[in-house]
């Protein structure tokens, strides 16, 4: 059920995150509340869908705690949340969202596995970048977490949706990703 991102992010990427670390744990804290609140808001959506429903509990949770964990980081250095902005990324991806019970439900849980799957790649890049370390460690096992739920929302999809329409819809969503992220520019930002 794995799939890989049409569209590797650059090194300049890495770089532009390094030099501005404490801005992307800023983002970091509010991409993982954000990610707490879109789990709810699936779950709130689809109150019949049993097994989504406890999927998405789950997630709210462990997404609010890797919330609690990089504000305690962000505490640490001195840091105070600010507000949370618009992100371009995840608008422009949102536009791709189709009309129709079953059309809607596939796109969110797709849609929602690329943006994990993206996660997994940058989280990754950040992990390989740091120093021996907590804040190493703290990468690496958060680059493991989002590729499990990379995976979950797939399950998902192909729990509830025909799996050769899930596989159709999952390529062209990779197509439309890759475009978004190939023409962003690179920023101290997950995203």
């Amino acid at each position: 059920m794995s799939f890989s991102l049409k569209y590797a992010t650059p090194d300049s990427w890495t770089k532009t995150v390094l030099q501005d670390f404490d801005q992307f744990l800023l983002d970091h804290a509010s991409c993982e509340k954000k990610a707490s609140g879109m789990a709810v808001n699936l779950l709130s959506h689809y109150p019949d869908r049993t097994d989504l429903v406890k999927a998405m509990t789950d997630l709210a949770i462990e997404e609010l705690n890797h919330f609690r964990q990089v504000t305690k980081l962000i505490h640490q250095r001195g840091l105070a949340l600010g507000t949370d902005s618009k992100d371009p990324y995840i608008n422009q991806f949102r536009k791709s969202i189709r009309r129709g019970t079953d059309e809607y439900m596939l796109d969110q849980l797709l849609i929602a596995s690329i943006v994990e799957a993206r996660g997994a790649e940058r989280f990754g890049l950040i992990g390989e970048a740091l120093e021996e370390g907590p804040l190493k460690e703290f990468y690496e096992a958060i680059h493991h977490s989002e590729k499990r739920h990379q995976e979950l929302f797939i399950t998902l999809a192909k729990r509830y949706l025909p799996a050769a329409e899930v596989d159709k819809r999952l390529q062209q969503l990779l197509e439309v990703e890759a475009q978004i992220v190939a023409s962003l520019p690179a920023r101290a930002a997950l995203h």
